[in-house]
């Protein structure tokens, strides 16, 4: 039993990583694919400054917000607002004055000063500190008359002060020293007057300095009072003649056309990443927690990452800058499909996963995304596991009723869109949207599961039919067989549906797992006819055995002959497990000896059930055996055996390799009494013809009856 467990967990290990690797795989094809540029119809590759080598048209009406036109714009209106200065500084204009008055006096005292020589005088009028005097200036200063000198005096601070009244800017500073002339005071003379208004330039000073920071706020607000700019293309606009010269806003509008052809970039390769990673994630936390089968299983992963894969390349290709291309992408037939072979929710889950990579694929195109999506749970929904052809029927027109309602929900509200033309176009491409989805999912769901080995429901119901050869091989050579597995399957239908299994294939496994007893049906006890004698009474309890054991093997080779699908051959090899032939088991023991038995010699080859709807059939096929044999007498007896045989089937561990919860096992258990009561229920012994029962007897017969 411990290797049985090791083997069991090497091999879920094992189906683990590979499912692993199957995962990661279709994500590296997953980012390849959304950050690669396939070269499809249609895209250019252009860069701001080339030529046009050919007139481009935009394929479809769009409108956007420009962010080359938007920054443009938001550009001009900052650099309209001028530098901003603060107001004049009045403490600057004081210093000047004062400084000024300082000068004046210091060269008052040097050209009074009678001690000092005139070369003294102009060395010590050239040294002043504040202002920079040329030697031709300091000798007109000292040329000065005194009468005029005082007027100087006098003049340059009053002119000073005057003029550093105003603003002066470090830019304005050359044009306000062009005005000191026509401000001195007409009473100097030449001299005089040329000393005095240089000495006023000399002592002028900017008082109104630029604010950067003041300057930056003001051009920030100023762009962003710019609204953005919105642009607008017509279907069949040109976008750019040849010839042209590519600018920017060329280039952005090739952008979001995607018409553009450009090269991956780290970004792009990093957002395809992350976009992988939510999807996958997604993905994969829903199937865990819808459908964990699917994870330990490598034939649905690997049924689940093709079809994946296959949708996500059909996408890249179809979702392109075109008029009604990205409109047929078939995302319908992928849920349908995925539906038929697995589930319905991982169907869903799927749907839903593609329609962000739609989202991705065509810039937020809301109507393809409400359309592609809506399409493809409505397929899913509908179709469910289309147990006849007519379903492909009824799902294809649900997805182009779907298409169409979605189309006329979108519909823009213009005179041009109400054209015939294009409404005959959206009412054509919605229907071959569902016709091509239909078609694609018919032909996947032959294909594909006969490629994988799935048992399909159309196949299920053409092997359910009584007219299959070894369903009346097994109703015409063993009609007590033929109706013990009648009653197995109902049982085993019934508890299926219960726990959440597949009823419909337990139902048919249930057909054909004792279609071996065809072969020699009357060594079966079912087969039997009233006071005919056993033809195991001539024979020795190992023979017996291995013609009772013998029925799976030929079970296999018959379901092998008939191309019975793997499914319904594991039925077959696993409907008795491991176990033993009890009765001859124990009738050899009492003729031969217990010690001179080997139990291998009556035991069925196996393996044990490792499905829950085949671990069903074998608690369904030994309960209804058994109760048919025991015939007990009343509910409460009928329940002891139902639980006595289920005990012994796990305490002997014929359900260890089944997924079968102890949860699930209560829950078959109580629809095996419900449906096995129905079927064995006790009858009133009626008395002989013209014997009547007395009341007390009648009425203990029918207290039994409902018993």
């Amino acid at each position: 039993m411990q290797s049985l467990h090791a083997s069991r967990r090497r091999n879920r290990l094992f189906t683990l990583a590979t499912n692993s690797l199957l995962i990661l795989l279709s994500g590296i094809v997953l980012v390849g694919t959304l950050s690669l540029q396939f070269p499809v119809g249609g895209q250019v590759q252009l860069t701001a400054g080339e030529v046009a080598q050919q007139d481009i048209l935009a394929p479809r009406y769009i409108a956007y917000e420009s962010k080359v036109r938007t920054s443009e714009a938001r550009e001009r209106a900052a650099l309209s607002v001028a530098d901003y200065y603060d107001p004049p500084q009045s403490r600057i204009r004081r210093i000047q004055v004062t400084e000024a008055r300082n000068v004046l006096e210091f060269i008052t005292t040097v050209r009074l000063d009678s001690l000092a020589t005139p070369a003294t005088k102009l060395g010590s009028l050239q040294a002043i500190n504040d202002i920079s005097l040329s030697q031709a200036m300091a000798e007109k200063i000292l040329a000065v008359a005194a009468d005029q000198w005082q007027v100087v005096v006098a003049e340059v601070p009053r002119v000073l002060e005057q003029i550093m009244q105003e603003e002066i800017r470090e830019t304005s500073l050359p044009a306000v020293q062009r005005k000191v002339a026509v401000l001195i005071s007409p009473d100097l003379d030449g001299d005089a007057e040329l000393v005095a208004s240089e000495l006023v330039r000399l002592f002028i000073r900017p008082n109104s300095f630029l604010n950067a920071e003041r300057t930056a706020e003001l051009r920030e607000q100023a762009r962003a009072a710019v609204p953005a700019e919105i642009s607008i293309l017509e279907q069949g606009e040109i976008v750019l003649r040849a010839g042209d010269i590519v600018t920017a806003e060329d280039v952005e509008v090739l952008e979001q056309m995607g018409l553009a052809q450009s090269q991956p970039t780290l970004w792009s390769v990093m957002q395809a990443l992350l976009l992988a990673a939510v999807v996958l994630a997604l993905v994969g936390g829903a199937i865990y927690r819808l459908r964990m089968h699917t994870f330990f299983s490598r034939q649905e992963m690997a049924l689940l990452v093709l079809l994946a894969l296959c949708a996500l390349i059909a996408a890249k290709l179809m979702i392109i800058p075109h008029q009604w291309m990205p409109y047929l992408f078939p995302l319908a037939a992928v849920g349908m499909l995925i539906a038929l072979l697995l589930d319905t929710q991982v169907a869903l889950i799927v749907v839903l996963a593609f329609t962000l990579l739609i989202a991705y694929l065509s810039h937020g195109d809301v109507f393809l995304i409400f359309y592609s999506c809506a399409g493809g749970l409505l397929g899913a929904l509908v179709l469910g596991k289309a147990e006849r052809l007519s379903a492909f029927l009824w799902a294809g027109l649900a997805v182009t009723v779907s298409n169409l309602v979605m189309s006329a929900a979108f519909w823009p509200h213009s005179l041009e869109a109400t054209r015939t033309v294009l409404v005959l176009q959206s009412l054509t491409i919605g229907m071959l949207n569902g016709a091509l989805a239909t078609s694609l999912g018919l032909i996947g769901y032959f294909g594909l599961g006969a490629l994988f080995g799935i048992t399909t429901n159309l196949q299920l119901m053409e092997l359910s039919r009584p007219t299959h050869p070894l369903l009346r091989q097994l109703l015409l050579k063993a009609p007590g067989t033929y109706h013990h597995t009648i009653l197995v399957s109902n049982l085993a239908e019934r508890a299926a549906e219960a726990i959440g299994a597949d009823a419909f294939l337990s139902r048919v496994g249930a057909y054909y797992h004792d279609i071996g007893k065809t072969v020699r049906p009357y060594f079966f006890v079912e087969n039997f006819l009233d006071g005919e004698s056993t033809p195991h009474a001539g024979l020795d309890p190992r023979t017996s055995a291995q013609i009772i054991i013998s029925h799976v093997k030929d079970g296999v080779d018959l379901a092998r002959k008939y191309h019975l699908p793997a499914p319904l051959q594991d039925f077959i090899r696993e409907h008795h497990g491991a176990q033993l032939v009890t009765y001859f088991y124990r009738q050899a023991q009492t003729q031969e000896g217990v010690e001179n038995v080997d139990p291998a010699d009556f035991r069925y080859p196996g393996p044990d059930p490792r499905s829950k709807e085949s671990a069903i059939m074998l608690l369904a096929d030994t309960c209804e055996a058994a109760v048919r044999a025991e015939r007990p007498a009343t509910r409460d007896d009928l329940q002891k055996l139902v639980e006595r045989l289920i005990t012994e089937r796990v305490l002997e561990g014929a359900l260890d390799s089944s997924p079968l919860t102890f949860q699930e096992l209560q829950i078959a258990k109580s629809v095996f009494l419900q449906v096995l009561q129905g079927i064995h229920h006790p009858r009133i012994q009626y008395p002989p013809t013209g014997a009547i029962p007395s009341p007390s007897e009648l009425s203990s017969q029918e207290k039994r009856g409902k018993e």
